[in-house]
């Protein structure tokens, strides 16, 4: 009775002759056909796949932040220790993604400009040269964790020997700082087989200028004191050719010349004088594209770990006198032919034995 009322009085103001019944009747027609506006069909539910597709998405998404920020406070809270290892295993993962990543676009950019490895920026060469070490040692403890139930174990022994199985991405900061003062003191433990070697082979000098030089050379390093540019660039041409040059070096002398390197010793001469060639090609190279850039142009970090890659435990040295013996390296580095890379290779061990 109320809806023939209210259809009526529609159609007063209207002016249509329509009835109360025809009105009806002709309201259920649009309904039975969905075209009738009302409630039912509002336009707010006309919303496109896509649109509820990437409303799910964002809802998971903050969730998904939500829960994990819970989660990490927990393991804060709870478990201190296993939250360090935890955060830092997950930040190296980030970063190593983000190194393969850049990687990959440094290599692209060769391939399509026809770009070689020495043509490239000094930051770029940088980056190479440490993923592929990076690299390197990621693919060896893949091969360890190939037999079956080999990744727990391998998971293990990464807990058990950190410094050994992973990269530094791995490291937490105390340990950073612990294996590189590690792995110098390794080092040095090669220093005094090195200098033997140079005393030993002064007799076969055969000028007798570069005699006298080398043996001043050796005294002031034995007394302490730390050789300056022009002492080191006197002994160029000793190095050049024999007793040692890069093709004449003994067996013994390129073992202990690796090690200062970290480079593994137990390979074959032959392929350790390649190995040992093509490391102390690469660092000309980017001594080269460095004194392009200009020392003042990188960072803290950059300045240290450039330094430490060349033989001084940035470590325990200022920032500031990092910077002025990387000056001195590039000095002696950039006035080197590549003949006389083998000055270049002993300078590892001749540069910084007294530095710090």
């Amino acid at each position: 009775m109320a809806l023939s009322r209210v259809c009526w009085a529609r159609t007063v103001l209207c002016g249509s002759t329509v009835t109360p019944g025809s009105y009806v009747t002709r309201r259920l027609q649009l309904v039975r056909y969905g075209l009738a506006w009302g409630p039912p069909w509002s336009s707010k539910l006309h919303v496109s796949p896509k649109t509820n597709v990437k409303s799910l998405i964002s809802y998971v998404v903050a969730k998904t932040k939500v829960i994990n920020g819970k989660y990490h406070r927990f393991l804060d809270r709870h478990f201190p220790r296993f939250y360090v290892l935890y955060t830092t295993f997950m930040k190296g993962l980030q970063m190593i993604w983000a190194d393969a990543k850049k990687a990959r676009r440094i290599k692209t950019n060769m391939w399509k400009h026809n770009i070689k490895f020495h043509q490239l920026s000094y930051r770029e060469m940088e980056h190479l040269r440490q993923f592929r070490r990076d690299v390197t040692k990621c693919l060896f403890v893949g091969i360890l964790s190939i037999p079956p139930f080999a990744n727990y174990l391998v998971f293990l022994l990464m807990y058990l020997f950190p410094r050994q199985l992973l990269i530094q991405h791995f490291w937490t900061p105390k340990q950073q700082i612990d294996f590189l003062n590690i792995y110098h003191a390794i080092r040095k433990q090669s220093h005094p087989e090195i200098l033997c070697y140079l005393e030993k082979i002064i007799p076969l000098i055969s000028d007798e200028g570069l005699q006298w030089h080398m043996t001043e050379l050796c005294a002031k390093i034995q007394r302490g004191t730390h050789p300056a540019v022009h002492d080191i660039l006197a002994l160029r041409e000793c190095f050049s050719n024999h007793p040692l040059g890069m093709d004449q070096l003994h067996a013994l002398q390129m073992k202990a010349l690796s090690r200062a390197m970290f480079l593994t010793p137990y390979l074959p001469s032959f392929l350790l004088r390649r190995r040992l060639k093509t490391h102390t090609t690469v660092i000309h190279q980017l001594d080269k594209a460095l004194a392009k850039l200009g020392i003042s142009h990188l960072t803290a970090q950059e300045v240290r770990s450039a330094c430490y890659v060349r033989g001084l435990n940035s470590t325990l040295v200022a920032e500031e006198r990092c910077r002025t013996w990387l000056a001195e390296w590039l000095q002696i580095s950039c006035n080197l032919k590549e003949a006389e890379l083998s000055l270049l290779l002993h300078n590892v061990v001749l540069l910084s034995i007294n530095y710090e």
